[in-house]
């Protein structure tokens, strides 16, 4: 798998998965999601009371544990199979027209990326 750490834009459907996304100018359908799954911050790295210097408190909210802000810190991903174009199919000229893409959705700034590819 190819890895990515491109922007997109993706259109939710019904079920809040992602249902198409737009990445470097084409359209992809998602004609399958093969998993959804949701990763935390590294919270191993952290130290004694939170911090990974090991300190008592240096949460990023003031008084708040930076475990706590870690453990937020989530991003949640699908690998969904896609097509090009509005239905997915292949486009005339076109050799290659679908492939498995993990998209990932990031809570803490809103942000959607194209994190992997298989082609």
């Amino acid at each position: 798998m190819r890895q990515y750490d491109d922007p997109v834009e993706v259109r939710r459907g019904e079920a809040e998965d992602p249902d198409q996304f737009l990445w470097r100018g084409r359209l992809w359908k998602v004609r399958a999601v093969v998993a959804h799954w949701v990763e935390t911050g590294p919270w191993w790295q952290a130290g004694p009371g939170g911090d990974p210097g090991g300190g008592p408190e240096s949460g990023a909210e003031g008084d708040r544990p930076a475990a706590i802000d870690d453990l937020v810190a989530e991003r949640e991903l699908w690998r969904v199979e896609a097509g090009r174009g509005m239905a997915g199919l292949r486009q005339a000229g076109e050799a290659q027209s679908y492939g498995v893409f993990d998209l990932s959705f990031d809570w803490s700034d809103g942000r959607w990326q194209l994190v992997g590819c298989l082609d």
